[in-house]
């Protein structure tokens, strides 16, 4: 199950991977933020943070628990976003991350441009999707 995290239900997250002081704070600075939880067995395995920016969204963070990577919960959270936002689609990913480039490459993203040493010295690839991919 997807569901949208806000400000008024972030309890959710209490005993979860995710961090509480880090989603407020992104919550609290910027008006932008969105989080999607994947939840299995009432447990949060995964989520997808982004700012919802007028005319375009641009993906922050997307991550899955270790034990549950590469059992398509990525993929999940990607198809929410993707059929539930008309608007085109960024973000950066390390350039040296296959399995995530595949991924986005899955849902029509495509590369646009290196960002030399974005990642603490490891190139990022900005990377686009159209809203009518």
């Amino acid at each position: 199950m997807i569901k949208e995290l806000t400000k008024e239900n972030i309890d959710i997250i209490d005993n979860s991977f995710l961090n509480k002081e880090e989603v407020q704070n992104d919550f609290t600075n910027n008006p932008f933020a969105k989080y999607l939880l994947l939840i299995e067995d009432n447990e949060i395995i995964g989520f997808l943070y982004f700012s919802d920016i007028y005319e375009r969204v641009e993906i922050n963070q997307i991550e899955v628990l270790e034990i549950h990577r590469n059992c398509g919960f990525g993929t999940k959270l990607l198809e929410f976003l993707t059929k539930t936002v008309d608007k085109d689609i960024t973000l950066e990913v390390k350039i040296d991350n296959y399995p995530a480039i595949a991924l986005y490459e899955k849902f029509n993203f495509e590369k646009k441009a290196i960002r030399k040493g974005y990642y603490q010295g490891i190139d990022g690839i900005l990377m686009e999707r159209k809203k009518d991919s």
